[in-house]
C-alpha cells in the first residue's frame, strides 16, 4: 500500500507522541505492526519515519506474526550489555578476597579495620580497577552465598579439662537430692535494671504511631536507682522466686534472697527436708571464692537447720544455669517494651510471668542495706573452713558443704560421681 508524503507525516507525529510511554519492546511492537498494516515496503517507510533501524522493525514484525505471548521481557534473552562480572572476569574473585572471613585477622587486608558495607566494598574495587555499583556488589555477594550476619554467643573461651566431669557430677547430685525428696535449687542475679521511664529491649503492640514516650538519656534516677532481681529457681517443682533490691548485689544480698525464699516457699513446699542442694555460677555475688558467700551461707544452714550442699558450674558455662534460660528468659520477655517506671511495676511483672509447661514466679522488694567492702582476713577463713566447710574429694573447690551443726561433729556428705 502506497503512502503520501502526508500520511508519511502524520506518522511520524503519532510515533513520536508515543513513543516515551514504551519500553524497548513494546515500540518494536507497535514499529512492526505500523508495517503489517502498510503492507510491502512497510518496513523502510516506519524504519525512515521514527528513524529506527529497519532490522528493528522487521523483528517487531517478525514476534507478531509468530504471536509470542508476553513475558514481561523487555529484550530477548542475551541482549543488552553483558553482567559486569563477564566484562570484567577478575570482579568477583576480588569481591571474595575483600569479605573472605579470613581477612578479617590479616593486618594486610584493605578493609582490615572498616564497615564491610557494599558502599565500601564498591569503593575499594574501584581502586582495584573494578568499577562496579552498590547495588551490583549486594547482587554479586547474595549469588556468592553471603548475607548480612550479626554475631552469635557461642564461643565460651578456654574450656576447663574437668568441665564435661562437673556437669557429670553436677547431674549425679541433683538426680541423688531430688530421688531424695530434697530441694534443689538454682541461683544467681539477674542484670541490674534501671528504675523509672527508660526505654526497655523489645517492642510491644501500641496504637500505630503513639510508641511510649521514654528518656532520652538512660542516667539513673538518684531516688529510685536501680533494681537488683536476685532469682531462685526451684528445679523439681519449676516454680521461681525473685528477690529484688534496691542495693549492691553483694554475697550477703545473695543468701538472704535464698533465705528469704527458703522461709517464704521452700520450708512449706518441702517440709522434710534435711539437705538443699544449690547450683550456682562460679563467680558474681555467689561465686566459688567469695569469702562472704561461704560464711553467709553458713549462718543460714544453721539457722535453717540444714545441710547445705553447693555445686558450681565449671567456668565459661554461665549460660547453661538453669535460672537464666528457665526463669530469667520468662522474665525478660514479659516486660520487653515496657519501661520498668517503679519498684512496683517490676515486682507485678515479674510475678505475672507463666509459661505453657506450669511455670509460676513471686516477687518481692528487698530495700535492706548491704555494705560492700566487708573483708574476711585469711585466718578467719582458715578458722570458719576448719569448723564450717567440707570440700568434696571432687573440686573441692567448687563442691562444698555446709553443715547444719559445726563441721566436727558432721559426716561427710555421700558424694555422688
Amino acid at each position: 500500500m502506497a503512502i503520501t508524503a502526508q500520511d508519511q507525516d502524520r506518522l511520524t507525529g503519532r510515533l513520536a507522541e508515543i513513543r516515551p510511554h514504551l519500553d524497548e519492546r513494546q515500540w518494536r511492537l507497535l514499529l512492526g505492526a505500523e508495517a503489517r498494516a502498510i503492507g510491502r515496503g512497510g518496513v523502510k517507510l516506519v524504519a525512515a519515519a521514527v528513524g529506527a533501524s529497519a532490522d528493528t522493525v522487521a523483528r517487531g514484525a517478525r514476534e507478531l506474526e509468530a504471536g509470542i505471548e508476553p513475558d514481561g521481557r523487555v529484550r530477548r534473552r542475551g541482549a543488552g550489555r553483558p553482567a559486569v562480572e563477564d566484562a570484567d572476569p577478575g570482579l568477583v574473585r576480588a569481591l571474595e578476597a575483600l569479605v573472605d572471613p579470613e581477612s578479617r585477622g590479616d593486618p594486610e587486608s584493605p578493609l582490615r579495620w572498616t564497615t564491610k558495607s557494599t558502599s565500601h566494598l564498591a569503593g575499594e574495587l574501584a581502586a582495584q580497577g573494578h568499577e562496579v555499583a552498590a547495588r551490583t556488589v549486594a547482587r554479586l555477594l547474595g549469588e556468592a552465598g553471603y548475607s548480612l550476619q550479626g554475631n552469635a554467643k557461642s564461643v565460651e573461651g578456654k574450656q576447663h579439662p574437668d568441665r564435661d566431669a562437673q556437669f557429670r557430677y553436677i547431674s549425679a547430685q541433683v538426680v541423688a537430692f531430688q530421688a531424695a525428696g530434697d530441694p534443689v535449687i538454682s541461683v544467681d542475679t539477674k542484670k541490674k535494671e534501671l528504675v523509672g521511664n527508660y526505654a526497655n529491649g523489645g517492642a510491644e503492640w501500641e496504637p500505630a504511631g503513639a510508641p511510649r514516650r521514654v528518656n532520652v538519656h538512660d542516667f539513673a534516677d538518684k531516688e529510685l536507682g536501680k533494681a537488683v532481681p536476685y532469682g531462685v529457681y526451684d528445679v523439681t517443682a519449676s516454680t521461681g522466686w525473685v528477690n529484688v533490691g534496691t542495693d549492691a548485689d553483694t554475697g550477703q544480698f545473695a543468701v538472704e534472697s535464698i533465705r528469704r525464699w527458703w522461709n517464704t516457699v521452700g520450708r512449706s513446699a518441702y517440709p522434710h527436708a534435711a539437705r538443699l542442694l544449690i547450683t550456682a555460677d562460679p563467680g558474681g555475688s555467689n561465686g566459688s571464692r567469695l569469702r562472704l558467700w561461704k560464711t553467709e551461707l553458713a549462718a543460714f544452714a544453721e539457722q535453717a537447720g540444714l545441710e547445705v550442699t553447693v555445686l558450681h558450674l565449671p567456668p565459661g558455662t554461665s549460660k547453661w544455669n538453669k535460672v537464666e534460660h528457665r526463669l530469667f528468659s520468662h522474665i525478660s520477655m514479659n516486660w520487653r517494651g515496657r519501661p520498668l517506671e517503679s519498684h512496683e511495676v517490676i515486682i507485678e511483672t515479674i510475678s505475672a510471668v507463666t509459661t505453657k509447661t506450669g511455670l509460676k514466679v513471686q516477687a518481692v522488694l528487698d530495700t535492706s542495706t548491704y555494705p560492700k567492702g566487708i573483708r574476711i582476713s585469711d585466718r578467719e577463713m582458715k578458722a570458719f573452713e576448719a569448723r564450717h566447710l567440707i570440700r568434696h574429694e571432687f573440686h573441692g573447690n567448687w563442691n562444698y558443704t555446709l553443715p547444719a551443726i559445726p563441721a566436727e561433729q558432721a559426716t561427710r556428705p555421700n558424694e555422688q560421681k
